[in-house]
């Protein structure tokens, strides 16, 4: 088994455009409509916001993309932040964090390792920060987290037997879920998982800002100033107005002027 500390953020899919129905759509209105930048995600939002607006051809003011963001963002329009969604793959987490991450509901999807069907024999282990930087303590936690990775592999055998035995009309894929579901329950919260999940720019927003904030939990933490940095990239006229901070227990925090968009 591998000790893991750092989650690993993955973007596989974005938002993207359909011009040629945006232009059908901006003839029908007999209006125009121009902007600087060909990125899907920003480019949904702000024609959202224009659509609000009607701030199309000659009402059009702003012709930055990140000029309209901005203010839209300044005057916490959050809606048309909603439009926008992206796609991830997290691993290097511990199922403490996905505990927590689910409670974001609103603008968010997950799908989940499932510990029912994929063999954890083989399992990796997330360990705390504040364990790892003391060897006694790391010691305990690493036997415990040993301990408990050795009886799911006992278990796991000897349940496989067992309900080959009893239930010898299974299908082998049930009898390796059963078995599994079972041995499941003793594998510690450390156990690494990994999580697809979609979420759309405004509960990034949110998520970025209440977890990444200096008294969130580290470990969502991390999570939250790693998708930043993703964002920051991916989208920077939605993400631009966010800044890090080194604390002084060396680990980084996030936060915005603008809470609550």
């Amino acid at each position: 088994m591998d000790v893991l500390t750092e989650p690993r953020v993955y973007l596989v899919g974005r938002t993207s455009i359909d011009q040629a129905a945006v232009d059908q759509f901006l003839s029908d209105e007999s209006t125009a409509w121009a902007t600087d930048t060909d990125n899907g995600s920003e480019l949904i939002s702000e024609l959202a916001g224009r659509v609000c607006y009607l701030s199309f051809g000659e009402k059009q003011g702003r012709r930055s993309n990140r000029d309209y963001l901005t203010n839209i963002i300044a005057m916490e329009h959050g809606s048309v932040l909603e439009h926008s969604a992206w796609n991830f793959i997290v691993t290097g987490v511990s199922r403490s964090f996905s505990h927590e991450l689910i409670r974001h509901r609103a603008g968010w999807g997950y799908s989940q390792l499932s510990q029912r069907y994929v063999d954890e024999s083989t399992a990796n282990f997330v360990e705390p920060d504040i364990i790892a930087s003391s060897q006694a303590l790391h010691d305990i936690w690493f036997e415990a987290v040993r301990s408990s990775h050795e009886a799911y592999r006992r278990l796991a055998e000897g349940l496989a037997e067992l309900i080959d035995r009893e239930f010898p009309e299974l299908p082998r894929r049930d009898k390796r879920k059963r078995a599994r579901e079972a041995a499941r329950s003793v594998l510690p919260n450390a156990t690494e998982t990994k999580i697809f999940m979609t979420a759309n720019a405004r509960a990034l927003r949110h998520f970025i800002e209440y977890r990444g904030a200096p008294d969130a939990e580290p470990e969502i933490r991390r999570v939250a100033v790693a998708l930043l940095e993703v964002m920051r990239i991916e989208a920077p006229s939605i993400f631009g107005d966010y800044e890090t901070t080194l604390l002084p227990d060396g680990s980084i925090a996030a936060g915005t002027v603008h809470k609550k968009v």
